[in-house]
């Protein structure tokens, strides 16, 4: 841990639960913005219980907001997941903007999420109330702009069939015309699901569309 003025620096998940996760249990009001499940990697750790535990908050007039990519739709047990989660009582959006990964507590404290370095993350604890507004308003903003997660899978259901088939043939680097063959589909819907597929990853090109599917455990 690292103390900076108002802000404080863990080092892990496992840090970041052992200091600030009883704030989450006692928390009127919770906010989370994540490109997928695995940010806040402790938390899906215990999948069979989070639902158990949203409805046991929600039961206690807790508020509990969650922003995604649509990478975190790719995977049919993080669809579940959240599925399951929002049937507790958690409000679920997705949204196809860039995020900044964030957990905002009672408006009081906001937890900020770095980038995946060797495997690990660090994350800023924040208390000063300037910077809690200003990530508050962020988080706001990503909010109204995204889609209810039941009206955005219903949509996702499609490409979320042919996702890992498509990711293995783009690992083997098959060819656009002999991918669409083997998977039936023209060569214009091919590349159409293709580029679904990376804009759902927040990949910029198929090779990052790869190794970002490897992180997710998608292949």
């Amino acid at each position: 841990m690292e103390r900076t003025g108002d802000v404080v620096v863990l080092r892990g998940e496992r840090e970041l639960f052992q200091r600030a996760g009883h704030l989450l249990t006692t928390a009127d009001e919770v906010c989370c913005a994540a490109n997928d499940l695995f940010t806040w990697a402790a938390g899906h750790t215990r999948w069979p219980d989070a639902a158990a535990e949203v409805a046991s908050q929600h039961a206690r007039g807790r508020r509990i907001r969650k922003v995604y990519r649509p990478g975190a739709l790719l995977d049919p047990s993080s669809a579940q997941h959240l599925r399951q989660i929002e049937r507790a009582g958690a409000r679920i959006r997705i949204t196809q903007d860039e995020l900044n990964e964030t957990i905002i507590i009672d408006r009081r404290l906001a937890v900020l999420a770095g980038d995946l370095v060797d495997g690990a993350r660090s994350y800023s604890v924040i208390t000063r109330p300037e910077v809690v507004q200003g990530v508050t308003s962020l988080f706001e903003a990503a909010w109204r702009a995204a889609t209810d997660l039941a009206g955005y899978d219903a949509r996702f259901a499609e490409l979320r069939a042919v996702a890992p088939r498509i990711l293995e043939l783009l690992a083997a680097g098959c060819k656009d015309e002999a991918a669409a063959r083997t998977l039936g589909l023209g060569l214009r819907t091919y590349r159409r699901r293709v580029a679904e597929l990376m804009d759902a990853l927040g990949a910029e090109s198929r090779f990052q569309a790869g190794a970002r599917a490897r992180e997710l455990g998608l292949i």
